[in-house]
Order: structure tokens, then sequence, then C-alpha cells
């Protein structure tokens, strides 16, 4: 097997070479295809060079959308084809040779399945265009700027863009629903500055209940301590039912559901309600801007989950991702009630993508490369 050209010296010292994936054997069939056959380049559909994983692939592509092939009759008794892309690609992938050239066609079992081929790659770029939306969510709420919500909003945007793109691309078929199962749901990690933050909810909560009727948009489940959820969650019965609010009735509203049995002693709960400070609905709507960080992490990494499984098809990863998506998309809903702010006008759909042409039954062309040799990546 030839060295993949995207890996450093020291990398090839070092480690030793991972098995290539499915769709690189796809790109080496494509453009061994399109070498012998370069009419199929009108039967693949929509392709671009970014398209394609393997550097040198795309280099190859790239130049086989600009320079004009042969006529047929030329090109079935000269490699100026052949020798023309090389010429043009080299620029961009020095890996590439004349060698892997060949190596292109013979690993190509027919020409006519080019189509196909185009569509494998297609959706191996798909995958790979979803994981990064992934990683860049999950990078706007891990590392949080001046205005956390904001990054989180616009890359949860551009995900759902990204999703309705792929919709229009990749037909349904039977079984659409995704075979990843599902990991189990991280539990938030409590930090100094959320304790902080929801003790100081709690205790201008207990000293103004009126705002607590106005802040429905918050929930015990953005809470990252337990103890201060069901604290939140007696005050909130307590507001509703029109029962007096303080910090005895809370405590005494904390010892009949429980929370005394095992839990936090009487002086304990007392001493988190003293010194109340700024507004209930600044507090809660820090409490409720973590918690949509954290869903918008546990919505990347489950999606990350999906497009790691490879025997998840395109549409199933669509149709799983919008699935865990909704579960960020109800956090924000709260967002904008909390905030006060419109909810944000989603971009404009690009043009839906024609689907590829289907595979049509042409007899192959015959091959001028070498016999049959086992797959490989270009080498430098």
């Amino acid at each position: 097997m030839m060295p993949d050209p995207t890996r450093t010296e020291a990398d090839e010292d070092l480690l030793p070479y991972p098995a290539p994936p499915v769709v690189h054997y796809a790109e080496q069939a494509l453009l061994g295809a399109l070498l012998l056959v370069p009419e199929r380049l009108k039967t693949i559909g929509p392709l671009e060079p970014e398209h394609f994983a393997n550097t040198a692939h795309s280099a190859l592509f790239a130049a086989m959308r600009t320079v004009s092939p042969p006529a047929p009759e030329v090109h079935r008794t000269s490699p100026v084809w052949p020798n023309q892309l090389l010429d043009a690609a080299q620029p961009q992938a020095r890996a590439l040779t004349a060698s892997y050239l060949h190596t292109l066609i013979s690993v190509c079992p027919t020409d006519a399945h080019a189509p196909a081929y185009a569509q494998m790659v297609r959706s191996g770029h798909a995958r790979r265009v979803l994981r990064r939306h992934a990683g860049l969510l999950a990078q706007a709420a891990r590392a949080p700027g001046p205005d956390p919500a904001e990054a989180v909003l616009t890359r949860s945007d551009e995900l759902a863009t990204h999703l309705d793109e792929l919709v229009t691309a990749f037909p349904s078929h039977p079984g659409s629903m995704p075979r990843t199962p599902a990991a189990r749901r991280p539990t938030a990690e409590p930090s100094a500055e959320a304790e902080d933050d929801e003790r100081m909810l709690l205790a201008t909560v207990t000293a103004h209940p009126d705002e607590l009727l106005r802040m429905r948009w918050l929930h015990e489940g953005d809470f990252t301590n337990p103890l201060h959820a069901a604290l939140f969650t007696s005050l909130t019965a307590l507001a509703l039912s029109g029962a007096p609010v303080d910090p005895i009735t809370l405590l005494w509203e904390a010892q009949q559901t429980g929370l005394l049995r095992d839990g936090p002693g009487p002086a304990e709960i007392l001493d988190l309600l003293t010194c109340p400070v700024g507004a209930p609905e600044h507090w809660g709507q820090k409490v409720l801007q973590r918690a949509l960080l954290r869903q918008a992490v546990a919505v990347a990494d489950r999606i990350a989950a999906l497009t790691a499984d490879e025997a998840t098809t395109v549409h199933q990863l669509v149709i799983g991702s919008r699935r865990t998506l909704s579960a960020l998309s109800a956090v924000r809903r709260r967002w904008h009630e909390a905030t006060g702010s419109l909810p944000r006008t989603p971009p404009p759909r690009r043009p839906a993508v024609s689907r590829p042409s289907p595979v049509t039954s042409v007899r192959p062309a015959a091959r001028a490369g070498p016999g049959p040799r086992a797959p490989a990546r270009p080498g430098r």
C-alpha cells in the first residue's frame, strides 16, 4: 500500500497506517472510471473536488473538470488524458504519480457504475461535513465567548440548514430511523459558578415569590444541583397554590416532600436562602443559559456518535440529527421567552441539489491499463 500524502514524515516513522475507510475505495473506483471513460463525467451528477476525502483524489478530480479530454479515438490509442491530468494535478498533489493513475484504473470494477461511486463519495462528504458542524456546535458551547448563547444558536442554525440540504440530496428509504444506540445522557457537572448562581436564584425567588409566576420558562431540569432543582420545584408548587412563601414555609415543604430524610439538614437549607441579591430573572437567565449550553454539547455528542457509525446511511443521519436537534430547539424557545428576544429567521435555503442520474446498463469500455492490483493510496 502506498503512503497517504496527508501524513507527515514523523507520522510515517511512528505510526502504522490505519485501514482506509470504504469511501476511499469508492473514490478510487470513481476516478478510475473517469480515467477510462472521460464521458462518464456527464453522468455522475453534481460533484465537487471538496467532496473527496483524499487530497490527491480531490486535486485529480479538479483537474478532470478543467482539462478537456481528447477525442474518443485519440483516448483509445494514446495516454494523452492521464498525462494531461497528471501535469494539472501534481502542483496541488505531489503524491500523484503515473503509476498511481494506472492503479486507479486497475481497481475500478466497471466504469458503468461511476454514478453509484459518485453517490458514495457524496455520502462520505455529507457525513464528514455533518460531523464538522457538530464539532463547531460543541466548541461554541464548551468555549463560550462574550455571548455564548448567540454563538450556540448561530451554530445550531447552520447545522439545521445543512440537514435541510441533505434531505434534498439523499432520498429516504425503508428503515430510515438510525440504528446507533443513544449513549446515556451525561449528568450535569456542577461548577462553583453554577452553584452560586442557583443559590442566588433560590434566595431571590424566596424573597420575591411573585416573580416566580413570570418565570415559567425555567424548568427543574435546568439546574446542575439536584437539591437546588428539588427546592425550585417546591417553591414553584407553593407559588402556584397561592401559599405563603418564605424560608420557613419552604423548609416545611422540603420536609413534606422528603428532602430532609436523607439530605441536608434544616440549617443548611436555610443557609441557602440567606442574602438575596439582584432580581430573580437575572439569575434565572444565567441558569437557563447554562442549560442551553449543556444541551448543545449533548446534541453535538449524539450527532458525532451517529456519524461515527459507518452503517448509518445519510438519510438515517438526517432523521437522527433532526430528532436530536429538537431537544435543543425546545430549550432555545424558552431562552427566547426568558430574554424577550424574537426567534431568529432561518437563513434562506440553498437550491435543491438534483439527484444523480440512475446507473444505466452500459457495457464497460476496454481497459488500457495494467492488470488488477491491490488498492493503494497515492504516495509522495
